[in-house]
């Protein structure tokens, strides 16, 4: 019955009508996946008028069930992924709440559930808030890599430049995913501080660490990191070497012009693209 009545509501929010709180709260708590997933859609809509169901939100952040991208009307941006859940959802719904939900969020940084930790994280980034950043700092050290990684690209959106030792001690991470995310945050961020560590993670193991780590290179912009990027030219991966070859040119330090020129005879034509490009850069 509960969901009969939920249903009629959203009909009513389909012709306009504005749908009371309390019950897309009821909605949240449904046994169909389907749902909570559009309970909390609804929620979002509403924007800063749902403060009242933060409390239910934030519950729902651990509801891992896969439903349809475009269970919402709209599709909401998870990559290529052709899935979301009912808590990436109420996450998007928290931060159509606004500020409000910040200090909610920070306190499901310490659920048990792994899934709401990064759900929660997910919201601090896409917040911008000042005050998410330190606790999502702090859940670079999580137990669980999906926190961790979605914790470095949190920190990248928020332009925390506080957190840019954390970062790069994340350079380091076990997880291979979080290394890459780290490496994106840290370019994102565009501190020199970074760019040695940075220029280590050329040699990482994982050839989209390495990737990653160039293109934060020619993003940060610090020309000490140019012997580094020349010798990424020769790379094993054809990626790492066009994106080095593209680091040089943003650089543009004639000091790469020589590695520059023996990779415009790459066995990959898209490296030589990009190194005929960087020449022309550096020549400007």
């Amino acid at each position: 019955m509960r969901d009969l009545v939920f249903a009629a509501a959203l009909g009513m929010a389909a012709l306009g009508d504005q749908t009371p709180v309390r019950e897309l709260v009821a909605g949240l708590t449904s046994g169909d996946a389907v749902v909570r997933a559009k309970a909390a859609c609804e929620l979002k809509d509403q924007g800063d008028r749902a403060g009242d169901a933060i409390d239910s939100l934030v519950r729902l952040l651990g509801d891992a069930t896969p439903v349809a991208q475009d269970v919402c009307r709209e599709r909401m941006w998870q990559g290529r992924d052709e899935e979301t859940t009912p808590g990436h959802l109420a996450a998007a719904a928290l931060v159509g709440i606004g500020s409000r939900s910040v200090p909610a969020l920070i306190a499901a940084l310490q659920q048990p559930l792994w899934i709401s930790r990064k759900n929660a994280t997910w919201a601090l980034g896409a917040l911008d808030d000042p005050r998410g950043v330190p606790p999502v700092t702090a859940a670079l050290q999580d137990r669980e890599a999906p926190v961790r990684q979605q914790a470095a690209w949190a920190l990248g959106a928020m332009d925390a430049s506080s957190a840019v030792q954390g970062l790069i001690g994340a350079l380091k991470d076990s997880d291979e995913r979080v290394r890459q995310q780290a490496a994106w945050a840290l370019g994102a961020i565009g501190s020199k501080a970074a760019a040695p560590a940075l220029t280590q993670s050329l040699k990482d193991t994982d050839a989209r660490v390495r990737h990653q780590a160039a293109w934060a290179l020619g993003a940060i912009g610090d020309r000490g990191a140019v012997p580094g990027l020349v010798e990424a030219l020769r790379d094993a991966d054809k990626g790492v070497r066009s994106q080095a070859a593209w680091a040089l040119g943003s650089l543009g330090d004639s000091r790469a012009t020589e590695g520059l020129v023996s990779a415009l005879k790459d066995t990959d034509s898209s490296v030589r693209r990009q190194a005929a490009w960087a020449l022309g850069a550096i020549g400007r």
